[in-house]
């Protein structure tokens, strides 16, 4: 894989609730779907995971518009 070291973690636009775990999929090269059932499944068993979304979704900025997907 290669990397790139300008990628920046965004909210994506093609969101659902806030754009985090798409957000997340597109900074990781996840599919968007298996973060979305991880994301559900730690919320229903684990309860710190919905802290931590809250709490990406407050600190991590919206994606510009122009760097929608690619």
């Amino acid at each position: 894989m290669a990397t790139n070291d300008n990628r920046r973690l965004y909210r994506s636009q093609d969101r659902i609730i806030a754009g985090v775990c798409a957000g997340l999929a597109e900074f990781f090269g996840l599919d968007v779907s298996l973060v979305r059932i991880a994301t559900l499944v730690l919320i229903l068993f684990g309860g710190l995971s919905l802290w931590a979304y809250i709490i990406l979704w407050l600190i991590v900025p919206k994606a510009p518009k122009q760097l929608k997907s690619e």
